[in-house]
C-alpha cells in the first residue's frame, strides 16, 4: 500500500495539474541538490568554508574604506557605520549570491535534465537555498558586531524575517527569470556578474538613501532590493528614511512583477530545456 501511494505516475494532460505537487513530492531532491551545492562550494580551497566569514567582512572593509574614509559619509542616528554598512550588506549578498548561482543552474544540470523527470523550478530553487548558508553565517558575525561595539538590539529585530522573506522572494524571481533566459540565450552568463558587480553601488550599501534627492529616491525604488534594504537597517539598526513611503511600496511591486515574470517565464520555457541545453 505504501509503494502505491508513494507512486508518480505521469498521465497526458495531467502535467500542469500535478506540477506544484509534484515539487513537493520531489522535496528530497531538492534538500540533496541544495546539500551538493553547499559542499561543492567550497571544495578544494584552502580555508573552505572560512570564505563564507571573510567575503562578507572583506567587503565590508572595502565599502568602509572607499564611503565612510574617502568620502565621509556616515550614519544619521550615530549607530557605528560598520553596523550601518553590514546590515545593508546581509539581503544584498544573499541577493547576489541567489541570482548569480540560480542564473547557471540549469545549464550546469545539463545530464539531470536530460535523463530525470522532476519540476525543472526544483534545480533553481535549491541554487537559492544554498545561498541561506552564507546567510546564517553572515547574521552570525552581525550579533558578533552589535555585541563589539555595544549596541542592544531592540523589538524591531523580530520583524527581521518578514524583510529576508521580501529578499527571498526577489532573488527566486529574479533567479528563475534569468536562469530560463540562459538556457537559450548564453550571454546572460556574461552579463548577470556586470549586473551584480554594477547593482552593489546602484543600492544603498555603502551609504543611505537619505543621500539620494527626493525628487530620484521614487525611480531609486525600481530596484527592488533599495526597500529590502532599508527594511534590514530599520530592524537592526533603527536607521530608516523611505520605509513604508512611496519608494519602499515600488520596491515591493517590483519584488512581485519579478516573482509573477520569473514563474511564467521559467514554465512557458521549461519543456524545451532538454532540447536546448
Amino acid at each position: 500500500m505504501n509503494e502505491k501511494k508513494n507512486r508518480i505516475i505521469i498521465e497526458p494532460g495531467k502535467t500542469e495539474k500535478n506540477y506544484w505537487l509534484d515539487i513537493w513530492r520531489f522535496r528530497e531532491l531538492l534538500f540533496i541538490l541544495s546539500w551538493r551545492d553547499i559542499k561543492v562550494r567550497y571544495r578544494q580551497t584552502k580555508l573552505g568554508i572560512a570564505w563564507a566569514i571573510l567575503r562578507p567582512m572583506l567587503t565590508m572593509g572595502i565599502l568602509l574604506l572607499v564611503f565612510n574614509r574617502f568620502v565621509g559619509l556616515n550614519t544619521t542616528n550615530g549607530q557605528p557605520y560598520a553596523i550601518f554598512v553590514f546590515a545593508a550588506q546581509l539581503p544584498w549578498m544573499f541577493f547576489a549570491t541567489a541570482l548569480s548561482d540560480a542564473s547557471n543552474s540549469i545549464i550546469a544540470n545539463e545530464r539531470l535534465i536530460t535523463k530525470v523527470y522532476f519540476p525543472r523550478i526544483i534545480i533553481p530553487l535549491s541554487s537559492v537555498a544554498t545561498s541561506l548558508v552564507d546567510f546564517l553565517i553572515s547574521m552570525l558575525l552581525l550579533f558578533g558586531l552589535l555585541a563589539y561595539y555595544g549596541v542592544e538590539p531592540t523589538w524591531r529585530l523580530l520583524l527581521l524575517p518578514v524583510f529576508f522573506l521580501l529578499v527571498l522572494l526577489a532573488a527566486m524571481g529574479a533567479g528563475l527569470f534569468v536562469a530560463a533566459l540562459n538556457v537559450q540565450y548564453r550571454d546572460f552568463r556574461y552579463i548577470v556578474p556586470f549586473i551584480v558587480q554594477f547593482g552593489l553601488y546602484l543600492s544603498p550599501v555603502g551609504y543611505s538613501i537619505s543621500r539620494v534627492p527626493e525628487a530620484w529616491r521614487p525611480l531609486f525604488g525600481l530596484n527592488p532590493i533599495v526597500g529590502i534594504i532599508d527594511g534590514f537597517r530599520w530592524a537592526i539598526t533603527g536607521e530608516s528614511v523611505i520605509l513604508f513611503q512611496l519608494p519602499f511600496w515600488i520596491s515591493l511591486g517590483v519584488i512581485g512583477c519579478f516573482l509573477f515574470l520569473g514563474v511564467y517565464q521559467f514554465r512557458k520555457m521549461e519543456r524545451s530545456f532538454a532540447d536546448l541545453i
